[in-house]
């Protein structure tokens, strides 16, 4: 290696061991940004550092790896890293981050975003609606972010029971805890829907809406939810695809079920982040001895994307493709 490069990649390493990023001042500043008005929306997720030819790196966890693990496995060895953002825009592919920490070996990702969420929300100008893949569609999280005022939107894997409200006490015996089963991949378990609605999207054409009311996890009774099953329509009015998508809304203030669902969709901007964070960012590049460094070198990116976000209309000329739009 040529010795001025040799030289400037030991300061960048000096420097990581060396700092102490402050994490919740960064966090209220970034939180400063929001606006007031309208509705704020958070995605969290959580995604993989991989590290399998690090043996001595300590605290290394097991970590699903959608690109395929050593020998083609989904799992590898490495570090998992939780991200609560800020979706700052209704199209596009920008996600700001307000935390995006380490979850440690005695942490599970649901655990890390409802800490996550309990350190951002305080600090947010209204109540926010937060969104969130299958893995947190759970009892456990819902009971666990019960107190924390913001409203959640979770998808739902299809093969899940779920309970409506039980009967009246009829004054004999213990009192039920469940109504009737709830089963999202047999029909004939449904019960009338609450509201049902069709309309015409540009990118997936015509769309189902339906909603049920009253459900819950068999774990977390105390906690209804509205469940929403959204479905893509052929002509004929039949499901084009076999699995459609199930939506679980708990919280105080339910948008319109027609934007609901796309509500939904704009998840997918963290996803983009993460892509973005690996490819463009290199944020798993380097290859860092500690923990410490590791986490001190993550907590550059969320700082890297704000100030891009809120130097947009200077860069955006000279993005290269691959950046956020």
């Amino acid at each position: 290696m040529c010795p001025v490069f040799r030289r400037q990649w030991s300061s960048i390493y000096e420097a990581i061991q060396d700092a102490r990023p402050q994490r919740h001042k960064l966090m209220r500043l970034y939180t400063k940004e929001i606006p007031k008005q309208g509705r704020i929306i958070l995605a969290g997720d959580h995604t993989a550092w991989s590290r399998p030819d690090a043996p001595t790196l300590r605290e290394r966890t097991y970590e699903h790896y959608a690109q395929g693990g050593r020998g083609g496995r989904p799992v590898t060895a490495g570090y998992g890293y939780s991200t609560i953002a800020w979706i700052p825009e209704t199209e596009g592919s920008w996600a700001l981050p307000l935390r995006h920490e380490r979850i440690t070996s005695w942490e599970n990702p649901i655990d890390k975003a409802v800490w996550q969420l309990q350190q951002v929300c305080p600090h947010l100008p209204s109540r926010p609606i937060t969104l969130w893949d299958i893995e947190y569609g759970c009892a456990p999280f819902v009971i666990k972010t019960a107190n924390i005022k913001a409203d959640k939107l979770m998808r739902l894997r299809s093969n899940l029971c779920l309970w409506g409200k039980p009967p009246k006490y009829s004054g004999k015996g213990k009192p039920r805890v469940h109504g009737e089963k709830f089963k999202l991949n047999d029909t004939s378990t449904w019960s009338e829907t609450t509201q049902s609605i069709e309309q015409e999207d540009a990118k997936l054409g015509r769309v189902r809406i339906q909603l049920w009311t009253g459900k819950h996890f068999r774990l977390s009774p105390d906690h209804p939810m509205s469940i929403i099953l959204v479905e893509r329509l052929l002509e004929d009015g039949y499901p084009r695809v076999n699995k459609p998508m199930w939506l679980a809304f708990v919280g105080e203030e339910m948008p319109p079920l027609s934007e609901l669902w796309k509500l939904y969709l704009r998840r997918f901007a963290v996803e983009h982040w993460y892509r973005f964070l690996k490819q463009r960012l290199h944020w798993t590049l380097p290859k860092l001895a500690t923990p410490q460094q590791c986490d001190r070198w993550s907590d550059l990116m969320p700082l890297m994307t704000w100030e891009l976000w809120l130097a947009r209309d200077i860069v955006r000329p000279a993005l290269r493709a691959g950046f956020p739009p």
